[in-house]
């Protein structure tokens, strides 16, 4: 395989830049930096892009959770490098431990491609401080994609920059298609498969960079992906998807919560939709809308969580009925796509697994905008993302408040 020489950040003279500037066009092959995560989906994702010709570099990006030295190894002399040769043993299913970046490690050798290891740790700090303080204002986060907004693809496409990549790719199952009517940009679109499809967790990924980012997985159902890691002898090939937030290692998002923020005094009432205490709690922390178990209170019907009221400290519980919502209120909205500038008919989705359901949107000032269903939807909690699709493309979104 030819390879184009090594690039740097690193200032060169005049003669030198000519002389670098005419091999590069020499060398036809495009440079991608994969995000790998150790999953069985990133790690084939990295084999289909050698396929397609490019040549890739593989990233982790580590949350840094634990102490680890922070040391240069490998041929790049752009990017700061974590070693991982001693996984930390871990028995959740996250994506950002050091088992997971061994397991990375190993598929890069398997495949031949350069390996990097970076601690992401203070800009996961940040995150991990969005998600305690959005549950302490009684809201439910979506840690995973403001990651994305925030760290994926925004510090990817800056250490790709750094070695002169001419994409970012990722195993997420998403597609994208270039559209010649729409000034000739790329469009998101949701995967193939619709039941792995992760479109939801990308509309907030900036539109300018649509042209520079490769979503190999797009066009596959998962068991052809483990077929073919299969294939090729992969290490991850019958490795169990991720399952929980990577930082949440108890499987208690409450437990986040109070290691980060101090939580004396925290206990409430729990109030029915009249505004009759029913009980107590232990923290609002505890309870997400349209949450049913847990709420440890006995009613004869089931009931569920239908409000969290953050300034009073209590917990609104209610009937399935008192969870319908036919119109929402949304903000900080972005658009993948042209602006909807009045009124438009789209599809929304408002949680991961909820199946995207037809709407009314109505754009406001300010990156503010109505969301009025056709039909009730149930379980609208505030803090989560709404997304807009056409069809299968990805509109844009926003956060409801």
């Amino acid at each position: 395989m030819i390879r184009r020489p090594p690039r740097s950040t690193l200032d060169r003279s005049s003669a030198a830049s000519d002389v670098y500037k005419r091999q590069t066009e020499y060398y036809s092959m495009k440079r991608v930096v994969l995000a790998m995560s150790g999953g069985v989906d990133s790690s084939v994702a990295a084999h289909l892009l050698q396929k397609q010709g490019y040549e890739v570099i593989g990233l982790f990006m580590r949350s840094g959770v634990d102490p680890i030295e922070n040391q240069q190894t490998g041929d790049c002399e752009v990017l700061p490098v974590l070693r991982t040769e001693q996984p930390v043993k871990s028995n959740k299913q996250g994506c950002c431990s050091a088992t997971d970046a061994a397991d990375a490690r190993r598929v890069a050798d398997r495949l031949d491609i350069p390996f990097y290891a970076l601690d992401f740790h203070d800009q996961f700090d940040r995150i991990m401080d969005y998600f305690a303080d959005e549950y302490l204002s009684g809201r439910t986060p979506n840690p995973c994609v403001v990651c994305n907004n925030w760290l994926k693809f925004g510090k990817l496409w800056e250490y790709a920059q750094q070695v002169g990549a001419d994409f970012i790719a990722t195993g997420h199952y998403a597609r994208l298609q270039f559209s010649q009517q729409r000034n000739k940009e790329n469009q998101l679109l949701r995967a193939r498969d619709h039941d792995k499809d992760q479109s939801y967790v990308l509309f907030g990924i900036p539109r300018t960079l649509l042209k520079r980012i490769l979503f190999p997985m797009g066009e596959y159902r998962k068991p052809e992906i483990r077929e073919m890691a299969s294939s090729l002898n992969l290490p991850v090939a019958t490795k169990p998807d991720s399952q929980e937030i990577c930082f949440v290692h108890s499987g208690s998002y409450a437990d986040v919560v109070r290691q980060r923020r101090s939580m004396d005094g925290r206990k409430g009432e729990i109030v029915d939709t009249e505004g009759r205490c029913l009980g107590y709690h232990e923290g609002i922390e505890n309870f997400t809308v349209g949450q049913r178990k847990g709420i440890r209170i006995a009613l004869g019907v089931p009931h569920y969580v239908t409000e969290i009221d953050s300034e009073k400290n209590r917990v609104v519980i209610g009937k399935r009925e008192d969870l319908a919502r036919k119109k929402i209120a949304l903000h900080r909205v972005s658009w993948l796509d042209q602006p909807v500038r009045d009124s438009c008919e789209l599809d929304v989705q408002i949680r991961y697994r909820h199946v995207a359901a037809p709407a009314i949107v109505t754009t406001e000032h300010d990156g503010h905008a109505d969301v009025l269903f056709e039909q009730s939807q149930f379980g609208v909690a505030p803090g989560q993302a709404a997304v807009f699709y056409d069809g299968d493309q990805v509109v844009g979104g926003g956060w409801i408040r």
